[in-house]
């Protein structure tokens, strides 16, 4: 098997850093060593096949971005990054594990969700990928399925509270498949939105004549998340099962989470770059040239963006420096404006709903580090180490230690990285984050030890990702 030593570099991981130099062998790392070390002989670099200089750089664990959305269905199209360009780009933006969501609609079997999934993914992938499944149908069918899923290596499953007759579970609903969870183990993650009002609220202002994206954001309002995180919290302590809201974006939503937190419950949420860096105001209210109003429409998702001057951005900062939200993903769910996203021309109602990031995650995050929002070690916990142990994969992944996947990062703190559509890998024709400018860079990747990016080149192949089963959540108190 091959052998690589990445030599020089400064080893960062959650806990603190130090100048280490790290040695693989195969797809496992074998050694993290002190610089000098005559352990493993007097000079590493002439016994090995590789080295990689990472002299003044840091060297990390591989970004696992836990909430991905390729090829989804949604809105009578389907998210434009396919397994394989989403994990390529995935790759270049230094994340080499995804963790995506297998679909079952209502009336479907989960077992046939989750075997489309396979078939999508498989031999496709740039990098690792696991699965969490979407259970768009509780039913007794998949009620009795449920648990079967712990033996195909997927420990967690996805309910919403919104998106009414696609997605949407009611209370006795979601009640039955907490008890469930409670039961196995397996951990509840909850689009916690309050579907019905948010509907009635949408209808309202789109016979008003206010169909532009801006009221996208306006029709959801944060009172609807912080009543549906409320409620999921008080289901979950009812039942006993473990919660992870996912996409938190409101700042009262988070104070909901604090709560459940400080008494004990395991609750946890997870937000994303675009709740923490862009606005309501700024991108949902944006206008253009080519596009006027409906500029906005890059930015539709949901949660939707939170107001800038009610300080929902800055209370996600402090959120993750205080754990009182434990990680960072993307809901990479990707649309083209043309073709896509202008299905909603005249009706914001009709956007499909998703922005694409998965490629730009770990570099917008290290911008925190840069501006003082979080600390370099935290940039690693809340991008790696706390969705491996989330997710039931800490170990193999988000740690560099022997006996770990070889999935390695270095990173150049000199480096800068300028996002531009012009310039990302995505399968995008416009980019949610054209202009900004990030004080570092993705350097070198290695997934299970072979180097996929060097510099700005891709050196993997299609089908390098394996599926990855997954235990049980490591993080529970």
């Amino acid at each position: 098997m091959a052998t690589t030593l990445i030599k020089g570099g400064t080893v960062v991981t959650a806990t603190g850093r130090s100048e280490a130099d790290v040695l693989v062998d195969g797809e496992q790392i074998v050694a993290v060593l002190s610089p000098g070390s005559q352990l493993l002989g007097t000079d590493l670099t002439q016994g090995v096949d590789t080295v990689v200089d990472a002299t003044g750089k840091y060297v990390i664990p591989g970004g696992i971005d836990a909430h991905t959305h390729m090829e989804l269905p949604f809105g009578g199209t389907f998210a434009s990054d396919t397994f394989e360009t989403g994990t390529r780009a995935a790759a270049h933006g230094g994340t080499t594990t995804i963790i995506d969501f297998a679909v079952q609609t209502y009336g479907q079997k989960v077992m046939d969700g989750l075997a489309a999934w396979h078939e999508k993914a498989a031999g496709n992938c740039a990098i690792d990928y696991a699965f969490h499944q979407i259970i768009g149908g509780v039913d007794a069918d998949s009620l009795a399925v449920l648990p079967t899923l712990v033996d195909e290596g997927i420990t967690s499953f996805k309910l919403f509270m919104a998106y009414p007759g696609v997605f949407y579970s009611d209370d006795a609903q979601i009640l039955k498949a907490m008890q469930v969870a409670a039961d196995t183990g397996l951990l509840t993650m909850m689009h916690a939105e309050n579907g019905p009002v948010i509907d009635v609220l949408a209808a309202q202002l789109a016979e008003a004549g206010k169909t532009d994206p801006y009221f996208h954001g306006i029709a959801r309002a944060w009172q609807m998340e912080e009543e549906a995180t409320h409620r999921a919290i008080m289901i979950a302590q009812l039942t006993g099962a473990p919660l992870y809201v996912v996409h938190v974006s409101a700042k009262q939503a988070v104070e909901q989470l604090a709560a459940a937190r400080d008494r004990g419950q395991n609750v946890f949420g997870e937000t994303c770059p675009q709740y923490l860096y862009l606005s309501l105001e700024e991108q949902l209210g944006a206008s253009s040239d080519e596009w006027g109003a409906f500029e906005g429409a890059k930015w539709v998702c949901s949660t939707p963006l939170r107001s800038r001057e009610e300080g929902h951005q800055h209370s996600m900062w402090q959120a993750l420096r205080t754990n009182d939200l434990q990680m960072v993903s993307t809901d990479h769910c990707p649309f083209c404006m043309k073709g896509q996203k202008d299905l909603g021309l005249g009706d914001f109602r009709k956007i499909p709903n998703g922005i694409g990031t998965v490629e730009h995650r770990m570099d917008l995050m290290y911008q925190g580090v840069v501006t003082g929002e979080i600390s370099l070690e935290r940039w690693v916990e809340l991008t790696s180490t706390t969705p491996a142990r989330m997710f039931g994969l800490y170990g193999k992944k988000g740690v560099i230690q022997p006996g770990a996947d070889a999935d390695i990062v270095v990173y150049d703190p000199n480096g800068h990285t300028k996002i531009s559509a012009e310039t990302h890998h995505m399968n995008m024709d416009h980019s949610a984050w054209e202009g900004f400018e990030v004080d570092g860079k993705v350097d070198t990747v290695l997934s299970r030890g072979k180097v996929i990016v060097d510099g700005d080149q891709y050196l993997g192949a299609k089908g390098d990702g394996r599926f990855v089963k997954r235990g049980l959540s490591q993080y529970l108190i």
